[in-house]
Parts: C-alpha cells; sequence; structure tokens
C-alpha cells in the first residue's frame, strides 16, 4: 500500500483524526508517522510527559502500518509489548515502523518513538489479525 492510500486511511479513524497523525513517509520498507504536541496528552504537568497509553497507541497504529505498506494486510492488534526509554516531553513525535513477518494468521512488526532528538524514547512489536 503506498503512501497516499495510508494517508487517506489513516484519517478515517476517530482516533487517529484525534491524535492529528500524518503519514510522513510510507513504502515496502516501512512507515513514519509524525503526531505534533497538544496538551491533551499530557498525563504529568510539570514536567509535561505524553501519557504513556498515547506512546503505546503510536506503536500500534504504526506497526499495523507498516503490515500494510510492506503489502500485507491487517484488522487488528493481537498482542503487543512496549518499553519505555525516556520520557516524551516536548514538540513534535515521531514514530518509525517496519514490518518484520507478513504472514497468513499474524503479521509481526516493530516501532520506534522519536521527538525532536536522535535518540528513541520508546519502542515496541506487535503482531496483527489479518481480515
Amino acid at each position: 500500500m503506498d503512501r497516499d492510500t495510508l494517508a487517506e486511511r489513516i484519517v478515517r479513524a476517530p482516533f487517529h483524526r484525534w491524535l492529528g497523525l500524518e503519514v510522513a513517509s510510507a513504502d515496502a520498507t516501512g512507515v513514519e508517522l509524525v503526531m505534533p504536541w497538544r496538551e491533551e496528552i499530557i498525563s504529568r504537568a510539570d514536567p509535561p510527559i505524553m501519557h504513556g497509553g498515547v506512546v503505546a497507541a503510536l506503536i500500534d497504529t504504526a506497526g499495523l502500518y507498516a503490515v500494510l505498506a510492506a503489502g500485507g494486510s491487517a484488522i487488528g492488534t493481537a498482542y503487543m509489548h512496549v518499553d519505555y526509554h525516556r520520557p516524551v516531553v516536548s514538540g513534535t513525535v515521531r514514530v518509525r515502523a517496519r514490518a518484520l513477518k507478513l504472514g497468513r494468521r499474524i503479521s509481526v512488526a516493530e516501532a520506534m518513538v522519536y521527538g525532536e532528538g536522535p535518540e528513541p524514547l520508546a519502542s515496541g512489536r506487535g503482531g496483527y489479525f489479518p481480515p
């Protein structure tokens, strides 16, 4: 699935629209999604830190879209694991994901979350059900 098709598809989901997700890039090697910083995602005010559930949602969504971009099919998450390395504190958030395995019963992808710097803030892996 190409970048334009994924970009059209991502805005169909109300949650993705609420997050403000945009597809920065997508091809068979992976996807990059971008999300702007918003006050509604803060779970700790001083210093402002993004809620871990939002970080997990970014990893989950990017993994599913990486499977689609690689030519697989996926409609939902079978399992997911998230590692939080550092707090997400401000600025644009980017998540990069790539498919590791495209399967008939389950596909697997991994994702990394970045802020404004080069260090990963979180990483994760998920398994996705086909239709």
